[in-house]
Order: structure tokens, then C-alpha cells, then sequence
């Protein structure tokens, strides 16, 4: 918790720093919903076809111009969040939150490394590996959302 004058600025601005975090949590998400999805059309293109190489430029744009940016907005606006005046640090329901958010991040990780692998035409893996995958980010955010609006403890 934060005290004195970036405290209140914290306090004053949390409805516009509130909203911030959920459009960049938003943008975060569709773009994580997204990328695998290529992943599994695009291990379906020939290596070195125009497919294929569409296919590169698109993840790249996509993990580079959208997903990383909105991750690295919504760590920053979720952590001036937390650092408001009065926030309950000890709260069950935060745990839970930061613990599911710690796995979108592994889960962002991964999927830059299998972009670099496609890049390189060394995918490892096939269509039913991303297929699954794509449903990690459905089932963090449901209980992130959960935690958020409920706060069940």
C-alpha cells in the first residue's frame, strides 16, 4: 500500500486506471485466444509455402503488436491497482487472482516460444496440441473473472 501523494493520486485516478486494466485485460485475452488458433491452421500450411509464411507474419504482428503490449499494460495498471490505498493484500480471493495471472504468463510464454519455433519451421508439436492449448486461457480468465467480481473468500 502506497501512502501520501501517489496514494492519492492512486485514489483519485482508480476509476481510470480500473478501466485501463480492463481494456488492456481484454486486448490481452483476444489476442490469447487467437494465437493458437493459428498455430493449428498453420501446422496444416507447407513448409515454406505462401500459407505458411502468412501465417509467420500474422503471429508475429499479433504476439508483438498486440499481446505484448497489452500484457506489459495490464501488469502495470493491475499493479497500481494493488498498490491503492486500502487494498486487502492478504485477501483469499487475491491469491487465487495472481496465482491464475502467473499462469496466463506462463501460458504467454510458451506460446511466444512456439511462434519462434513456426518462425523457424521447427514446430514440434500437431493441430491437437494448440487446440488444446487454447482453452488454457478460457479456463484462467473464468476463474480470474470469478475471483475479481465474487471474491468468494
Amino acid at each position: 500500500m502506497v501512502d501520501g501523494a501517489f496514494g492519492s493520486f492512486l485514489s483519485d485516478w482508480y476509476l481510470w486506471i480500473k478501466a485501463l486494466h480492463v481494456i488492456s485485460v481484454i486486448a490481452w485475452m483476444a489476442g490469447m485466444f487467437y494465437l493458437p488458433r493459428l498455430y493449428v491452421y498453420h501446422c496444416a500450411a507447407e513448409k515454406g509455402s505462401v500459407q505458411s509464411e502468412t501465417f509467420k507474419v500474422m503471429e508475429r504482428r499479433l504476439l508483438r503488436g498486440i499481446i505484448n503490449p497489452a500484457m506489459i499494460a495490464t501488469w502495470l495498471f493491475g499493479i497500481l491497482l494493488v498498490l491503492r490505498p486500502g487494498f486487502d493484500y492478504l485477501a483469499g480471493w487475491f491469491h487465487v487472482k495472481l496465482a491464475m495471472v502467473i499462469l496466463m504468463q506462463i501460458t504467454h510464454a510458451f506460446y511466444a516460444r512456439w511462434r519462434k519455433n513456426f518462425a523457424k519451421d521447427e514446430n514440434r508439436y500437431s493441430d491437437r496440441v494448440y487446440r488444446i492449448a487454447n482453452e488454457v486461457p478460457t479456463i484462467l480468465v473464468i476463474i480470474i473473472v470469478i475471483m475479481v467480481i465474487v471474491k468468494p473468500f
